[in-house]
């Protein structure tokens, strides 16, 4: 049993009715909860200072703040959390906002990041907090690889797959590389790529040069190995990662403190490879999981919250993510079911049109 449901297991109906309710009202105003305004509200009729201790008991647990000496609360983030994990009801999806999300489900585009896109403008338009959408690798198996001189600074890698599709990168070679050098680089590579994904082959490569260091000279073995190096260092994670509805997050913010906190917020995601890395977190359990403030490092600073989702392909393999992001007074309830909702939709999206 965690610390938080400690707590809340030795709490009275009372103290677990004020506390709930403060929390509730807080993500619905956003403004600190004062003891009048419970005793409206709650089951039992008690007065206001009756209230307020119960309040400062609260406070005193760590699940609730008073911002100023005379302010009503706010929780914590402690308080969220254990808000989030047992007390918080789930709503079902409202017919309108599931509407607006199958709408974006009904094209025709044969690319899926477009149909993606559209899935994350919807997503941060219903919920208004910026989406992000994690796009599935490219899994298609490689038919040929080749690299192609532009200037003695300057090199293409193409990579063309099974499924049709092509891939051009630009990288700087290695120095000294010859046109002979970079066809034993391709020879080499395609010899071992045939029928493996980038993933496969990224994982043999280093071991394969190992073995087969008679096989090729130094100059096309640095050529294999920086080809490797940009296909996993050239940004394929942001290149993944679709984030919408950045200024969702600033609309109506005037207190100076908050929009440095969104400040904060719009530098981390301007770092879309580390959000993509941490979004990778939830590739590896099924389900909506919710990050609230400082439990991730990434958005530490900027106090925000994070509800994620994988979703899958047909064989029930995990190959993405869908989100929302905004300040931890996000009305979860609610949201909750819309990203559960949206990446069960995406799973079929994207399982349908064979990229998974």
């Amino acid at each position: 049993m965690t610390e938080a449901s400690t707590i809340l297991s030795d709490m009275n109906d009372r103290t677990r009715e004020v506390f709930r309710l403060v929390v509730e009202q807080y993500l619905s105003s956003g403004d600190p909860v004062g003891s009048r305004t419970l005793t409206r509200t709650l089951t039992e009729k008690v007065s206001a200072a009756t209230v307020r201790n119960v309040m400062q008991d609260l406070e005193y647990l760590g699940l609730l703040d008073s911002p100023h000496i005379s302010a009503g609360r706010v929780p914590t983030q402690l308080g969220l959390r254990m808000f989030v994990d047992s007390l918080l009801e789930i709503g079902s999806v409202a017919p309108e906002d599931q509407e607006k999300i199958d709408a974006t489900m009904g094209g025709n585009d044969p690319d899926v990041s477009t149909l993606l896109d559209q899935v994350g403008a919807a997503l941060s338009g219903i919920t208004r907090g910026a989406s992000l959408v994690l796009a599935p690798k490219r899994e298609a198996p490689i038919r040929h690889i080749e690299f192609v001189s532009l200037a003695p600074d300057r090199a293409l890698v193409v990579l063309v797959f099974a499924d049709g599709q092509v891939e051009n990168r630009i990288f700087t070679p290695p120095p000294g590389q010859t046109p002979s050098s970079m066809r034993e680089a391709a020879n080499f590579l395609n010899a071992l790529a045939e029928g493996r994904t980038l993933t496969d082959l990224r994982r043999s490569i280093a071991k394969e040069i190992a073995q087969r260091r008679q096989e090729i000279d130094v100059l096309a073995r640095d050529l294999v190995e920086s080809g490797i190096a940009l296909w996993e260092n050239a940004g394929e994670s942001s290149e993944r990662l679709l984030v919408r509805g950045r200024s969702n997050l600033i609309e109506g913010v005037s207190d100076a403190s908050e929009i440095d906190r969104i400040r904060s917020l719009f530098d981390d995601l301007e770092r879309k490879r580390d959000i993509a890395e941490f979004l990778g977190l939830a590739e590896t359990g099924e389900g909506v999981r919710i990050f609230i403030g400082s439990e991730n490092k990434l958005f530490s600073l900027s106090g925000s919250s994070l509800v994620v989702s994988p979703y899958m392909n047909a064989d029930r393999k995990i190959i993405g993510a869908v989100g929302v992001i905004g300040p931890t007074r996000l009305n979860y309830g609610r949201i909750v079911p819309i990203v559960d909702y949206t990446a069960q939709l995406v799973g079929r999206l994207v399982s349908d049109r064979g990229k998974g």
